[in-house]
């Protein structure tokens, strides 16, 4: 459930700033059009889209800084590898974003007292710090899906320019290209100007989408590069993430071909409405995008390094023999409400392995995902997990762990603490010696990782 909020704010934050981007890029060539005697492009930069760039800028921030708050809180080992590998390239891109802040304040305060050719440097310099700050952290994060040989060389230069890099960062600045034309055609139609000049204006934003046409390269680059067994996930192997995928390939090739086509081939003419829709439709793209991205690499945050619960791989060997939980020194919050010592400790367990991804009751609940397994196959399907489902992590504990996070679904399934009747303790020697076979069978290892 906690990946669910990080998911939710990094999407919101994801689809600001790629936005903000764009839009330093929009108003940079419109401002070249206006030094060149195109009033309507100058009338356009009068207009409250400035504005919206910097307010999207600031509210990506913001949201930026609540997703890596969040992100601590759930997976602080990730986000330690993470600053101690990349600290410096991620110092570098706060510089930039930096001079990001400073050159958009800039503008705003002053813009209209200066010179064409010195509004246009202001912005250019605005849109080359976002890009710049876009470069820098995009190599950050396609790290955690392919690390290539950062694997074996703990190089930072190898896992910065690492495989997904360059189709990574090439479609992103096409998104970012897209979403600013499209909220800038919808910013036209408010506009008081005639139709003739809207459809001027409409012409003119559109050629920002026309690096749409290399998405197809860059997506298709992408999928070549990511490990064998993502890309199996995505290209049918998962429901979820198949469907995902699919929505924003649609999404996408609809607004391309609307905008490459129609708008830019065509000329032909894009109301506030049609601008509305199109931009929502980015938005789901975007989101389904990102799902796809953060997806691929189950069951990892850093491929073949970290699984997504903060459990490094060669950790689980030693973890089954002593148990997930003996070092943990954190109390249950809630430890009153258990009836007895087996289920509290299944309580710790889950939050040790599960409770990154799932919660016990709502989105994505591990009780309703167990419902229609009879005892047995709880105890199997969770001992086997990397085999149950291939983006799984393996289970990570003893099989007395184990038994006692089966107890735990039952007795939550069965209504908690809101039950009569007295919930007793199984120490079945048969049903764990059962797990415990099952354990080693399955090894510590997940799923076959290709790289």
């Amino acid at each position: 459930m906690r990946g669910m909020v990080i998911g939710a704010v990094g999407i919101v934050h994801v689809f600001l700033a790629q936005f903000a981007i764009g839009g330093g890029m929009l108003l940079t060539y419109l401002q070249w059009r206006a030094g060149r005697g195109d009033e309507l492009a100058r009338t356009f930069i009068r207009s409250f889209f400035k504005y919206l760039v910097l307010v999207s800028f600031v509210a990506g921030a913001l949201t930026g800084v609540a997703m890596w708050f969040t992100t601590i809180q759930v997976g602080a080992r990730t986000i330690g590898l993470m600053i101690d590998e990349f600290h410096w390239l991620w110092a570098t891109e706060w510089v930039f974003f930096f001079v990001e802040v400073v050159a958009g304040y800039t503008f705003l305060r002053v813009g209209d007292r200066l010179s064409d050719p010195l509004r246009l440097r202001l912005l250019g310099l605005y849109t080359f710090a976002a890009v710049g700050s876009l470069f820098w952290i995009n190599g950050i994060l396609a790290w955690q899906l392919t690390p290539g040989a950062w694997v074996r060389t703990h190089d930072l230069w190898a896992g910065f320019w690492n495989p997904s890099f360059w189709p990574s960062l090439g479609y992103r600045l096409a998104v970012s290209a897209t979403l600013a034309a499209l909220a800038g055609v919808l910013v036209v139609g408010t506009l008081d100007v005639t139709r003739a000049q809207r459809h001027h204006l409409v012409t003119a934003i559109a050629r920002l989408m026309l690096p749409m046409v290399a998405m197809p390269v860059f997506g298709v680059w992408f999928l070549a590069v990511i490990p064998a067994d993502s890309r199996r996930w995505l290209t049918g192997g998962s429901v979820a993430m198949s469907m995902f995928l699919a929505m924003a390939a649609g999404a996408t090739a609809l607004i391309g071909a609307y905008a490459v086509g129609g708008l830019v081939w065509k000329h032909l003419y894009a109301s506030s409405a049609t601008a509305a829709l199109l931009l929502a439709l980015a938005f789901v793209a975007t989101a389904a995008g990102e799902f796809v991205r953060e997806g691929a690499r189950k069951p990892y945050t850093v491929r073949g390094v970290l699984y997504s619960n903060s459990i490094a791989p060669d950790e689980v060997a030693r973890l089954r023999r002593v148990g997930s939980v003996v070092d943990d020194p954190y109390p249950l919050r809630d430890a009153a409400r258990f009836p007895n010592p087996q289920l509290a400790l299944g309580a710790k367990v889950y939050r040790a392995q599960c409770s990154a991804c799932h919660t016990l009751h709502g989105a994505n609940a591990l009780v309703d995902l167990v419902t229609n397994w009879s005892l047995d196959q709880r105890r199997l399907n969770i001992a086997q997990l990397q085999r149950t489902k291939g983006f799984m992590p393996p289970f990570a504990g003893t099989a007395v762990e184990l038994e006692a996070l089966v107890q735990l679904l039952g007795w939550e399934e069965d209504g908690g603490e809101s039950q009569e009747a007295a919930w007793p303790e199984v120490h079945d020697p048969a049903a764990l010696a059962r797990i415990a076979a099952w354990l080693d069978e399955a090894g510590p290892a997940a799923a076959p990782v290709t790289r």
